[in-house]
């Protein structure tokens, strides 16, 4: 989970308003010292910790609209300024102009070359045709790293190996950028912002005009991730942020804060190592999912890329009916699979990211689903069908049948039994898909709680 400690805090904060019989002042302060104490936990700049307590403290005194509780407003108010404090609207880059440039910039270790890979995965699946750009001549595996990721995602790769002068790369290949829609320029790193890097972005800078100007900032800087993003943006004027390394830190809170003073919007966030692990990032929807509420809009966006709406509809109807089978459950499975991390995909279902599942449920890797095709070849259609008629004689026929495991075997029927289950538990999460309808959340048709 991104920021699970963090999540973890807020989600107790939560739980006292949902818990408590009546809403006083008493309530709402003990909230606003667990979101407090969260908050700086993380690393968040205290001032802004202090600005979003007053914000909460002053709405709270607000009247209640009709139609919702004091409960349920005091949530609403702590989802909406969490929200603002992050940003408030997602930021989306202008890709307008025949070639738009993104340079990106920021220290030695914070993840520039591997997030010009990502971004040119995502624009690449969204239509664009891209080209990364090695600008970076004093990292000396910057030229191959770039080069292997180009090749990886399947876009143009522009460089010049050994060459020490960037804005010589730049020009080599200038008359060459009018055939992309989108370039990325890799720019080199300091172990801190020097006067000779300030010195190399400007010249760089002056060459390309880069209508985007990315800080790759990564989330484990703590409360220095401030000073660092004021410093680019003064060297650079910074027009938007990536925020890398969330998934696996704590201090997450102080690369989020940094923005908010420096006015650079955070664009995207990196969650993962995988090429595929980069998400634009929506305020509202980050909240949400810190908070349990889920994120459902990039939920979808997700099943778009790998499912089509008919084949969707159809397996959701049986999930939520508890009706579905191995096969259905394998093609799941191997959809999700598709899609990222399961644990990732169940933190965008309202409800689901507070629900503590077994691990076996969330860890589905590759060579477990291929030893489950295996075994259900081996099935016949009725355990298919209704997996309960398993036994024990059964289990051994199969595994005798396919070669797989009878431990493995017993897994699978355990994993459907595990999904029925966890079916169940999402059918009752009847609050939050309230709570939701009333905050203004869209559910799909069939997830409306």
């Amino acid at each position: 989970m991104v920021l699970s400690h963090l999540s973890d805090s807020l989600k107790n904060a939560l739980s006292k308003i949902t818990k408590s019989l009546f809403v006083d002042e008493k309530l709402i302060n003990e909230v606003v010292k667990e979101i407090q104490r969260a908050l700086l936990q993380s690393d968040t700049n205290v001032q802004l910790v202090l600005n979003l307590s007053n914000n909460i403290k002053k709405r709270a005194k607000e009247e209640t609209p009709p139609g919702m509780t004091k409960r349920e407003q005091l949530i609403k108010i702590v989802y909406e300024e969490l929200a603002n404090f992050l940003g408030k609207e997602a930021h989306d880059l202008k890709i307008g102009k025949q070639p738009t440039q993104i340079m990106l910039v920021g220290l030695f270790g914070s993840g520039k070359t591997t997030q010009a890979g990502k971004l040119a995965k995502f624009y690449k699946k969204r239509g664009y045709k891209v080209a990364v750009m090695q600008t970076d001549t004093w990292r000396p595996a910057a030229y191959d790293q770039l080069q292997q990721l180009a090749k990886d995602v399947g876009v143009d790769f522009l460089g010049i190996k050994k060459e020490k002068d960037p804005v010589v790369i730049y020009k080599a290949f200038e008359s060459k950028l009018k055939d992309y829609d989108i370039v990325l320029l890799d720019t080199a790193g300091r172990d801190a912002l020097s006067e000779e890097l300030i010195q190399e972005l400007n010249q760089l800078n002056a060459a390309a005009k880069a209508e985007e100007r990315l800080l790759v900032i990564s989330a484990d800087l703590g409360q220095a991730a401030q000073k660092q993003a004021q410093a680019f943006h003064t060297a650079c004027n910074v027009s938007g942020v990536i925020v890398t390394k969330l998934e696996g830190t704590a201090k997450g809170g102080g690369a989020l804060s940094a923005c908010a003073v420096t006015q650079a919007p955070i664009v995207f966030i990196g969650v993962g190592e995988k090429i595929d692990d980069l998400e634009q990032f929506h305020p509202q929807r980050f909240v949400g999912r810190l908070l349990g509420m889920g994120d459902l809009e990039s939920l979808l966006e997700k099943a778009r890329e790998v499912v089509t709406e008919e084949e969707a509809k159809d397996v959701e109807q049986k999930f939520l009916k508890g009706e579905f089978n191995l096969i259905d459950l394998y093609t799941q499975m191997k959809t999700l699979k598709k899609m990222g991390s399961f644990s990732k995909l169940l933190e965008m279902v309202p409800g689901l990211g507070q629900l503590k599942l077994p691990k076996e449920l969330l860890d589905v890797q590759e060579g477990k689903l291929e030893k489950w095709k295996h075994a259900i070849n081996s099935m016949t259609r009725a355990e298919l069908e209704n997996p309960d008629v398993i036994s024990a004689e059964r289990i051994d026929r199969i595994a005798a049948g396919s070669g797989v495991s009878v431990s493995e075997i017993r897994e699978l029927v355990k994993q459907h039994r595990q999904s029925q289950k966890m079916m169940r538990m999402f059918k009752g999460e009847q609050d939050i898909g309230k709570l939701m309808k009333k905050m203004g959340g869209r559910l799909p048709k069939g997830l409306g709680m």
